[in-house]
């Protein structure tokens, strides 16, 4: 008889994910924790690796254990294997015994000479698009049965979404370094055109002029020039302004 997953099953699996997420100072702390879950929760003694394809090139950017991402980059160096497979097509992918070298003999051989007897691979998806893989791998032959497999699929589900909203947080907290330095060189270059303006009795016009000037003829950045001007002046280095998210 085939066990099911309950719905007490999938908000497990859910919260450990959500836990896990809000856990996670950075994407990748978030990405190792995800793999480590996923080798836990599916069934005992797996490993798992998580392959994604940043600019198309697949890398394992999350292991359980080292050994995994070796496993994973044998199907790298052949451009075949099940989680390469998972992630181009967008499904699932197993391999019962790698003994019987059945279908990608190659691969099946290595693996089964690192001890890697049977493989499931799931398709990670982020808003609608396969971003990567998620490669589970046991020591023993027919690991992944029909409960196993649910269990994996559910697991893959939830954490595709996790990754969407990691990828997403990942995303803002580029954005907001980049707001963070623009409203730093602002302020600096602010400072050096009222500075400027005192000093030349000119307008702001004028004084962005100079200063423009200043940085074309000696190749130095905008910001780094206001900077000196305002250090020459105050005897101190620009302090940064207050943080914008704190409104």
């Amino acid at each position: 008889m085939v066990e099911e997953l309950t719905g007490d099953d999938r908000l497990a699996d859910f919260a450990e994910l959500q836990n896990a997420l809000l856990g996670s100072e950075t994407i990748e702390q978030f990405l190792h924790g995800l793999a480590v879950l996923a080798a836990r929760l599916v069934t005992s003694d797996l490993s798992c690796g998580m392959t994604m394809g940043p600019q198309g090139r697949p890398v394992t950017v999350a292991c359980s254990e080292p050994e995994v991402a070796r496993v994973d980059e044998v199907q790298y160096e052949l451009d075949d294997g099940p989680c390469l497979r998972a992630m181009r097509d967008g499904r699932l992918v197993r391999i019962d015994d790698t003994a019987a070298q059945e279908r990608w003999p190659r691969f099946e051989k290595l693996a089964a000479s690192r001890g890697i007897r049977s493989c499931l691979a799931l398709p990670l998806v982020a808003e609608g698009r396969s971003v990567g893989a998620l490669n589970l791998y046991a020591r023993s032959a027919a690991a992944f049965g029909t409960t196993e497999v649910l269990r994996a699929q559910s697991f893959a589900n939830n954490a595709s979404g996790a990754v969407t909203i990691a990828l997403r947080m990942a995303s803002y907290a580029a954005l907001t370094d980049q707001l963070r330095s623009s409203l730093a060189s602002r302020t600096v270059i602010d400072q050096a055109l009222g500075v400027i303006m005192a000093q030349q009795r000119c307008t702001q016009a004028q004084a962005f002029a100079i200063l423009r000037a200043a940085s074309q003829n000696t190749n130095v950045k905008l910001r780094d020039i206001a900077g000196a001007i305002v250090t020459g002046v105050s005897g101190e280095r620009p302090q940064p302004p207050p943080p914008f998210e704190d409104g």
